[in-house]
């Protein structure tokens, strides 16, 4: 997309003003040197900590920016808007510190954890609503409100003004990097971040490659640059909550489409694996979305080699019950787990011998469900195995085929694979 196909391009200015409307709300979140990274990748790695916000994440500055901006009519009538995250959270607080009404519809499965977060940041000055299955539905019921009752609809990331506060993470990160930077990575889901990111370093360091990541599960920006258009998804993968949508911003699509100097996708389980690498070495809490930049680190390695690299980590907003999940998909991953169908004979020891002459010494039992069958030979159990390496999976196949216990390997088969994990 040429740039003339831009409808709307941030203006330094405007990002300046945003700046200096959301300096008492938002924290100028440090640019930290990442040692273990650094030595990694044999470059110069930092995080910008927009996980250190009062909200936990850098959507505060876009909601509190376009809030603020609203007119006293319109600050009157109140606001409304939809998300299950933390969007909503940003809204919350900025609806409290300015004393406007807001209505923030979720959907009717969001986490009660999330729903007394944004409870607690809003106060008195908001008003939830749970309403549907999906974050659509709960964004068609805002839509509704809003143009019956005159309210003014905050969206998440296509709106002028969230992009500009957004934008201003790019003046923080200008003002504290000592040296210019190579490369930013910046995780994007609806673009509103991206868009406003690219119009400061475009305009500032226009020698600062951008690259957009997003979830391999919900590439909706990918996919609309690789067909030069905005294209819906019909179905996403949800895991990475924070950016995944179906369809990118009708403002941040011209702007990525014609400015990102690459955009690529990560696989759910990589993501995993890096927000457990950040917690257990790093001691750093991040939420899926706030992985994706640091996790697409292990792509580019050749690239970065040597370079000053500025990874984007978003926000921290997870949820605790996930973390099983979050191992399983790592696991998964890294190749070190592995679902069966094995063939039990129907004799005594069978169990045993499996166990003590099939399995390594460092190999896991994870799962075991047994289905005895009416036949009179051999008993069907779908098991968990967990491996010490990756390498260990063909021996152990071989082992299972040559014993007679071998029935089906589950990890490639996705119909069935989706009722265990």
């Amino acid at each position: 997309m040429h740039k003339e196909n831009i409808i709307y391009f941030p203006d330094i200015k405007d990002v300046k003003l945003a700046a200096e409307t959301i300096k008492k709300v938002s924290a100028v979140t440090p640019l930290s040197y990442g040692l273990r990274y650094s030595n990694k990748f044999d470059a110069n790695i930092f995080f910008k900590r927009e996980d250190l916000q009062q909200v936990r994440s850098y959507k505060i500055r876009g909601a509190y920016n376009k809030i603020s901006s609203l007119s006293d009519s319109e600050s009157k009538i109140g606001v409304v808007c939809a998300s299950a995250g933390n969007h909503a959270q940003g809204v919350a607080l900025s609806c409290k510190l300015l004393e406007i009404k807001g209505t923030i519809y979720m959907p009717t499965p969001t986490p009660k954890q999330k729903v007394e977060q944004v409870k607690m940041f809003g106060g008195e000055f908001i008003d939830i609503k749970l309403e549907g299955d999906t974050y659509d539905d709960a964004y068609h019921a805002a839509v509704l409100e809003s143009e019956q009752s005159g309210k003014t609809c905050i969206h998440p990331f296509d709106d002028k003004k969230v992009i500009e506060g957004q934008a201003t993470i790019g003046l923080e990160i200008m003002e504290q990097a000592e040296a210019p930077i190579d490369y930013i990575f910046i995780p994007v889901g609806g673009g509103g971040l991206a868009a406003g990111l690219l119009s400061v370093f475009k305009t500032l360091s226009p020698g600062t490659k951008i690259i957009g990541v997003e979830p391999e599960g919900a590439p909706s920006m990918s996919v609309s640059i690789r067909n030069n258009e905005n294209t819906e998804l019909k179905e996403i993968e949800k895991f990475v909550d924070g950016a995944a949508v179906k369809r990118v911003g009708d403002l941040t699509f011209p702007i990525c489409n014609a400015y990102l100097d690459d955009m690529i996708t990560v696989p759910e389980g990589k993501i995993c694996e890096t927000i457990l690498e950040l917690y257990n070495k790093d001691a750093i809490v991040v939420e899926p979305a706030g992985a994706l930049s640091t996790a697409a680190l292990d792509f580019y390695a050749d690239k970065i080699k040597g370079k000053n690299v500025v990874c984007l980590v978003s926000g921290s907003n997870n949820d605790i019950t996930r973390t099983s999940e979050i191992q399983e998909r790592a696991l998964l991953y890294a190749n070190l787990k592995h679902y069966f169908i094995v063939k039990f004979p129907q004799r005594a020891g069978a169990l045993k011998e499996f166990v003590v002459d099939i399995l390594g010494e460092d190999d896991d039992i994870t799962y075991f469900e047994y289905a005895k069958k009416t036949n009179r030979e051999n008993g069907t159990a779908v098991v968990g195995i967990q491996l010490k390496s990756s390498k260990d999976l063909e021996p152990l196949i071989a082992k299972m085929k040559e014993h007679n216990f071998y029935g089906d390997y589950l990890n490639d088969k996705p119909d069935l694979f989706q009722f265990l994990v």
